[in-house]
Parts: C-alpha cells; sequence; structure tokens
C-alpha cells in the first residue's frame, strides 16, 4: 500500500498521465488491470477557470476509477489555486501540478519544466493551491532544468515545506526531454533528503524495471507510463512479481476481450466515429510483437469505417486463436476461410 496524505492506495502503482491516451476510457481499463492509481491528462488550468467546454470535458470521471487524481498545469498562483478547487469539486481524490513537462507550448506560458528555473515561484504555487486543496496534493517535477540549475533535490524540499503530500520525479532533465537516460540515482537521492513520499517515473518499460526502481532507489511507489500503452498487463504483471509469481503474459483472447472493452468505453465517451479514430491509433500498440502484426497493423491504417475495423479486428485475432491451436491454414495470407483479412492484407501490403 502506498499512504499519500490521508489517502491509503491499494499498491505503490500509479499510471503515468500522458496527453491524448490517459482519457476516461485508458484510466478505467488500467485500474481494472491492477494500478492503484491512476491519473487524468494534463489539464490547463487556464481553459478550466475559463470554462472552457474542451478542458472542462478532462475531468469526466467514473466510479470505477476512484481514487483519480487530477493533473493541472499553469504559471499563476490565484488560478491553479481556483483550477484545483474546480478539481475537487468534479471528484479528484488528488490534486497533481505538473512542474515537469518539457512541451514546448508548455514551456513558453511559464508552466510545468519552466517553473523549475523559478524556487519561488513554485512555492508561491504550492502554497496557493494547498491553502485551498482539502484532498492530497502532489507535484511531478524532473531533476531540474539543466544540469548547474535548480536540483530536484531543492525542489523536492520546497514541495514538502508547502504542504505538498509527495513528489513524483522524472530523473531527466526538461532540456533533455524524452532523450538519454533517466537517472535513478536522483530519485534516491531526492528520497533520502525528504520525509514525503516519493514516486518514481522514467524508464520503467517492464514488471522487472518496476521492482527494480524501488529496489535501487527507495522510492514509495512508480509510475508506468509509455510501457501501459496497449500493455494494460504491466499492472497486474508487476504485482504478481511483488508476490514472487510468474507474471503471465495475456492471453490472446483475454486481449481481444480488452481491445473490445476499450473500444466500447471510447464509443460511450466520444461517440462511434472519434472513437474508430482513436482506436485505430491503439491498435498499433495492442498489436506491437503478436504474430502477422506488421501486416495486420499496415492493413489497419488504411480502414475508415467502422464495421470493416470491428471484422477485421476479428478475423485477426481469430487467425492468431487458430494459429495458437496449431490448425491448418492458420497462416492470414493462406486461410480461405479468413477472406477479409486476406483481402485487406492485399490490398494495402501486396501479396
Amino acid at each position: 500500500m502506498l499512504q499519500l496524505g490521508p489517502l491509503t492506495l491499494r499498491n505503490r502503482l500509479v499510471m503515468a498521465p500522458m496527453s491524448g491516451i490517459t482519457n476516461l476510457p485508458f484510466r478505467r481499463i488500467a485500474k481494472r488491470m491492477g494500478a492503484g492509481l491512476v491519473v487524468t491528462e494534463m489539464i490547463s488550468a487556464v481553459g478550466l477557470t475559463r470554462r472552457n467546454k474542451k478542458t472542462c470535458r478532462y475531468l469526466q470521471t467514473h466510479p470505477e476509477e476512484r481514487p483519480l487524481s487530477v493533473q493541472i498545469f499553469g504559471s499563476e498562483p490565484a488560478i491553479m489555486a481556483e483550477a484545483a478547487r474546480m478539481a475537487v469539486g468534479a471528484g479528484a481524490d488528488l490534486v497533481d501540478i505538473n512542474m515537469g513537462c518539457p512541451a514546448r507550448k508548455v514551456v513558453k506560458t511559464g508552466a510545468g519544466g519552466a517553473l523549475l528555473r523559478s524556487p519561488g515561484r513554485i512555492g508561491d504555487i504550492i502554497t496557493a493551491v494547498r491553502a485551498i486543496c482539502p484532498v492530497p496534493l502532489t507535484v511531478k517535477i524532473r531533476a531540474g532544468w539543466s544540469p548547474g540549475g535548480p536540483s530536484a533535490t531543492l525542489i523536492a524540499r520546497i514541495a514538502e515545506d508547502c504542504g505538498a503530500d509527495a513528489v513524483i520525479l522524472h530523473p531527466r532533465w526538461v532540456s533533455q526531454g524524452f532523450s538519454g537516460r533517466a537517472d535513478w540515482d536522483i530519485i534516491a537521492h531526492v528520497k533520502s533528503r525528504v520525509r514525503i513520499p516519493v514516486i518514481g517515473n522514467g524508464d520503467v518499460r517492464s514488471p522487472f524495471q518496476a521492482l527494480a526502481m524501488r529496489e535501487q532507489t527507495g522510492c514509495d511507489g512508480v509510475m508506468i507510463g509509455r510501457a501501459a500503452i496497449g500493455n494494460p498487463w504491466i499492472f497486474q504483471q508487476t504485482l504478481d512479481l511483488e508476490q514472487a509469481r510468474e507474471p503471465k503474459a495475456p492471453a490472446i483472447h483475454e486481449r481481444k476481450e480488452i481491445i473490445s472493452i476499450h473500444f466500447s468505453l471510447l464509443m460511450d465517451l466520444a461517440g462511434e466515429e472519434r472513437a474508430a479514430r482513436i482506436m485505430r491509433g491503439l491498435l498499433m500498440w495492442y498489436t506491437k510483437g503478436l504474430p502477422f502484426g506488421n501486416r495486420f497493423r499496415a492493413a489497419f491504417t488504411g480502414i475508415e469505417d467502422l464495421p470493416t475495423m470491428t471484422a477485421a479486428v476479428d478475423a485477426y485475432f481469430s487467425c492468431l486463436e487458430d494459429t495458437s491451436r496449431g490448425l491448418p491454414g492458420a497462416c492470414p495470407r493462406e486461410n480461405a476461410d479468413r477472406a477479409l483479412f486476406a483481402a485487406l492484407i492485399q490490398e494495402h501490403v501486396g501479396p
């Protein structure tokens, strides 16, 4: 379990916020697969306080995903405080302040990672949000803006002194973006210098690395990001490994079932047309590493209508199930019973 202020999480695994990914359906899938905490996409505090309809939709929630952390970003203390108040009013169980995003469109406004150059402003923001926020408050940071500037240790201490309940640390410099290697030694150093929980993030690509991060750094929790896209089973696999059980890859029918559930949840949220566009991208991840996956993905990118998309997914996974059982003629290129999938392959990638 992981204690964040008065809130006790069922385990130490956190689903990282990712723009365009961690919408409500994705969060519900991650929670079903074992995540102890899920986080919304990063939400503009300015957009919330201006009651922008598109921004406010990011606050949609469902009881299944609780407890839920809402992540906000901005550079003005009063606006951030008001955004936190709105997030709590919409059902947030925690509020997270992003102070590490390296995206240019965020940094140029003085928010996200840009704040790591201004420790005084960081203190002002956290103090203002803490004063109005009745739920646990966390702060997501990086190692710093660049080597030689204010360090993650300094920022973490400021967060602790200003009332934050935990720090989430991605140990790359903002100037690095996502290049290079996440330096886990920085996580260990920050953990040794503060009393509040430290959640590590960065370069956790497998259940084994999730455990390795905790062992090497002493961090209180692990945040998993891109490794969970198309592979939400990583949470349950990590929990199995913690209990000395062999982590199991999902069976073909389990993978197909989660894809179907994810698609259904997306349609409920966004409608059929938009759900189909989103799911087309997610299927690239869900089928990564599977047999005939390259051929399926190449064919799938040319599909526009929902019925053909659904039929192609059904045909592809039927092929995989036949192949796993060793049935003759199971290869999609040769199986006449899978005519639709074979036709798509031939049309888009050739014989």
